[in-house]
């Protein structure tokens, strides 16, 4: 069962998190999608091999329910208020990216030449996962948090160092996109 639903504004999105960021503020929490992986680590007992792990987890299992709620909120999204598979891109960015080689393009959610079963068999595509994968928990620790922490939580601090951070993300892809990824495809 589908249900059509047109996205909510941008004003009520924006409206919604800038609301939750106040609250967050207000009780002294810090959001950020990476610090989980940590919290996680840290309930499995890597704090025995590691100082990095070793803090008190359950101060930070408020965090954990904002990974629950995206799960869950993802599922529901995709399962049963999704109209179509496609996200709604521009023809000219279709065509872009059919140059590079994504023929789903336009029909699909996520290119499934990157993210379709069929990237297991082929070695470039395993290699940039990997090496993709690697760069962003590395960029992540090394930034202090990743771009949800800074772009979102940081700024709503107005921290500088999230500032800095957030620059360095967007040129980051800007480069990775226009000048590294059509060289690997």
């Amino acid at each position: 069962m589908t249900f059509i639903i047109e996205p909510w504004p941008w004003y009520f999105s924006g409206f919604m998190i800038a609301f939750v960021m106040f609250l967050l503020i207000m009780v002294e929490k810090r959001f950020g999608m990476s610090s989980n992986l940590r919290t996680l680590c840290s309930m499995a007992g890597a704090g025995k091999r590691t100082d990095f792990f070793d803090f008190d987890w359950k101060s930070q299992r408020w965090n954990l329910v904002v990974v629950i709620g995206a799960v869950i909120g993802g599922f529901i999204a995709s399962e049963y208020l999704t109209p179509n598979e496609a996200v709604a891109i521009s023809q000219e960015t279709i065509l872009d990216l059919k140059t590079l080689g994504f023929e789903s393009a336009g029909t699909s959610y996520m290119p499934t030449e990157l993210f379709g079963s069929t990237v297991f068999t082929d070695v470039t595509s395993i290699l940039v996962l990997v090496v993709g994968g690697f760069l962003v928990g590395f960029g992540a620790r090394y930034a202090g948090g990743c771009t949800s922490g800074h772009a979102i939580s940081g700024l709503s601090n107005l921290q500088l160092p999230s500032l800095i951070a957030v620059i360095g993300f967007f040129l980051g892809g800007l480069i990775m996109i226009h000048l590294i990824f059509p060289l690997i495809f």
